[in-house]
């Protein structure tokens, strides 16, 4: 059962301190020089189909176990940077008691101590985006947001990045995979990661379009280690597509 959001906020906050924040025990290894791993993702929503997704980028491996979060109905979450986990389940929590994106993100990153070094996007099924960029993330670090979607990336070639992302997304056409895939391509082609090309995934939800109807994850495909994490993506959702049609 949904609450009001004034009841959402309150209980939300109450809980923020425990989730929302690394184990106190952990504040010190973070601290600590980490290895310059680069990231641009983007988050969406088709109001129409009421797909909801992320697809992402990074020179790190296993980028799909680590940056996106989604759940039909309720909205996705991008955290990457220096990724908090917790923002996921957490930030996805606030969206399902219709707390706007923009304010799931300062709810998130207000009770964190590292949220300097975080980066984070969130959207909400009718495409209310947003996105946070903490001001010790690696150059060039920043974000894109528009109607359906917000890019967002650090350690990048340039703000060309981002542009070149929402600019795909906004003028592609098929269907919500394709367009975030789309993003991503773009994305690379203006320059990418600086540090280069390790591993990619696409998240697509929604509600009873996962395996056998039950569940709500449509894609969730992931590269994990490759030279060309993006185009081996496309050919492994080629490949999902031609097994798991649309239900309709």
């Amino acid at each position: 059962m949904s609450h009001p959001p004034s009841i959402a906020r309150r209980r939300l906050l109450a809980l923020l301190p425990a989730l929302a924040s690394l184990p106190s025990g952990s504040y010190a290894a973070a601290r600590r020089p980490a290895p310059a791993v680069g990231t641009f993702s983007i988050v969406a929503a088709d109001p129409e189909t009421g797909e909801i997704g992320v697809a992402v980028q990074s020179r790190i491996v296993g980028v799909g176990a680590i940056v996106p979060y989604a759940a039909a109905g309720i909205g996705a979450i991008a955290t990457q940077a220096l990724a908090n986990p917790r923002y996921g389940p957490v930030g996805l929590s606030a969206l399902s008691h219709g707390i706007p994106p923009e304010e799931v993100l300062a709810l998130l990153s207000s009770q964190d101590p590292l949220r300097e070094r975080r980066q984070a996007a969130a959207i909400d099924p009718a495409g209310r985006a947003a996105a946070y960029t903490g001001n010790e993330c690696l150059d060039w670090a920043g974000s894109r947001v528009g109607r359906n979607y917000a890019a967002q990336g650090n350690i990048l070639a340039g703000a060309e990045v981002v542009a070149a992302m929402g600019e795909a997304f906004e003028s592609g056409g098929g269907s919500l995979s394709s367009r975030l895939l789309g993003a991503l391509r773009a994305g690379q082609e203006a320059g990418g990661d600086r540090r280069g090309m390790q591993s990619a995934a696409l998240l697509v939800v929604r509600e009873g379009w996962g395996y056998g109807g039950g569940n709500d994850r449509y894609r969730d495909l992931r590269v994990d280690e490759h030279d060309s994490p993006i185009e081996e993506l496309a050919r492994v959702l080629e490949a999902h597509r031609r097994l798991f049609a649309r239900p309709e």
